[in-house]
C-alpha cells in the first residue's frame, strides 16, 4: 500500500465535497499544475483510493423520503447461506446500504420507500419470500440529524 502525502489528502477532501471540478480547477486549490494534479487523480483511483463519482440525490424530492433501517436476523448463518442472502440483496434495488453486523441480528439494511404502505408491501412480497430471513425489525427515520457523504481524512 503506498503512502498518501498532504497533497493527496487534500485533493481528496477537496473532491469529497465537490467532485465535479476539473483537474485545472482542482489543480488551482491545491497550488499545482494540472498534469501532475491529474497524475495524482489516476494513481488515487487505479490504487483504489477513489471508488467512484456519484450525484447526490434529493430521496424526499423522488418520492423515496421513507428510510428505514431494518435489522435482519437469518434462520441459520454459514457461509453459503450468508453469500445467497448477499446476492439477493444485491438485486434488491430499495435496499441502497447493507452491512453484516455483530450482536443480535446479522445484517443491517438501509431502505428508502415512497411510504409506510410501500414498505409493509416490500416486506411480505420481497424480503419475506427469502427463505433465509428468520426475522426482522424495522426502525423508522423520523429526522435526518446528520449525513456525511465523505470520511474524515
Amino acid at each position: 500500500m503506498d503512502t498518501l502525502d498532504k497533497t493527496d489528502l487534500r485533493i481528496l477532501r477537496i473532491l469529497q465535497n465537490n467532485s465535479r471540478l476539473t483537474t485545472k480547477e482542482l489543480a488551482a486549490q491545491v497550488n499545482l499544475s494540472p498534469t501532475p494534479v491529474f497524475e495524482r487523480l489516476r494513481r488515487l483511483e487505479s490504487n483504489g483510493y477513489i471508488k467512484k463519482y456519484i450525484a447526490v440525490l434529493d430521496a424526499e424530492k423522488l418520492n423515496q423520503g421513507f428510510v428505514v433501517f431494518c435489522s435482519v436476523k437469518l434462520r441459520r448463518l454459514n457461509r453459503d447461506i450468508a453469500a445467497e442472502f448477499t446476492r439477493i440483496i444485491q438485486d434488491i434495488p430499495e435496499v441502497t446500504e447493507c452491512y453484516n453486523i455483530s450482536g443480535g441480528y446479522d445484517y443491517l439494511l438501509k431502505i428508502h420507500a415512497p411510504n409506510m404502505k410501500y414498505y409493509q408491501e416490500f416486506i411480505l412480497n420481497v424480503l419475506g419470500t427469502i427463505d433465509s430471513l428468520g426475522s426482522l425489525m424495522s426502525s423508522f427515520v423520523m429526522d435526518e440529524v446528520k449525513h456525511e457523504y465523505g470520511i474524515h481524512i
